[in-house]
């Protein structure tokens, strides 16, 4: 289904709700990927796209279980093909395994690895090529945003990181504030919509006319108690949850905020 069906009054585009498991979960953790392609109803399928990134040793099977219901992605990929690159995944090993996205960029790779904006455009080019929609994440540290440099630092990151010949249904933005991630802490949904809208106005400014369909995702502590408030601010087309993604009933939860 195209980014722009089922859009909310308003937007030229069609939410997505995504979850990133990160470096947690087992082969029993499957039950709770089944549980959430069962809950993923008529009622959603028609308003917003689901997905989830579980860790590269349980995509394989995680896109078995999801049996096309919600779409699974990857949680990082390899700039190359293939190589000598030892415990790295590539996007096209990533879509040979049924996946439809990658995350690019996380803040957690960024700074535990030392990955660059020049690296995270090449991992998203990476997808490009594999035909995998590239999440690129873009976000401020706290020190960062008490010094002012928010907007600085996310429109510098989005310039660097977004492949220039990238279009619309080919990537989705993902703004984590860093001090907000996996902390309970979060933005005011004020904070939200001046970044959110910035971002908008940037990927315009690159993308032309492509800049207004691209889903522009909220990630930072987002649960089913925030989520209804988080999801209703403008140029917010979704999110990226981590922690409550890991199991159905809180996905769920934060997904039904589009019913």
């Amino acid at each position: 289904m195209s980014a722009a069906a089922s859009a909310r009054p308003g937007s030229l585009v069609r939410p997505l709700v995504a979850g990133n498991w990160k470096m947690n979960g087992l082969t029993a953790s499957l039950a709770e990927i089944e549980a959430m392609a069962a809950g993923y109803d008529a009622a959603l399928r028609a308003r917003i796209d689901l997905l989830v990134c579980p860790p590269a040793t349980l995509v394989g099977a995680a896109a078995a279980k999801a049996a096309g219901r919600i779409a699974i992605g990857g949680q990082d990929c390899h700039a190359r093909a293939s190589g000598a690159h030892t415990g790295d995944v590539a996007a096209e090993m990533l879509k040979d395994l049924g996946t439809s996205y990658v995350i690019v960029g996380h803040s957690e790779r960024r700074a535990d690895h030392g990955e660059s904006s020049a690296v995270v455009k090449a991992k998203a080019q990476a997808a490009l090529r594999a035909g995998l929609i590239a999440i690129v994440c873009v976000g401020e540290t706290e020190a960062e945003r008490k010094a002012g440099r928010t907007l600085d630092v996310v429109g510098g990151q989005l310039r660097d990181s977004l492949p220039e010949e990238a279009r619309a249904d080919q990537v989705v933005i993902a703004y984590e504030p860093v001090w907000a991630i996996g902390t309970g802490l979060t933005p005011t949904a004020a904070d939200v919509a001046e970044v959110h809208a910035f971002v908008r106005a940037q990927l315009g400014k690159a993308m032309g006319e492509q800049g207004a369909g691209v889903r522009i995702l909220y990630g930072g502590s987002v649960k089913p108690s925030n989520a209804a408030e988080l999801m209703a601010v403008p140029n917010v087309d979704g999110a990226l949850v981590g922690g409550a993604s890991l199991t159905a009933k809180d996905f769920l939860g934060i997904a039904a905020a589009y019913r």
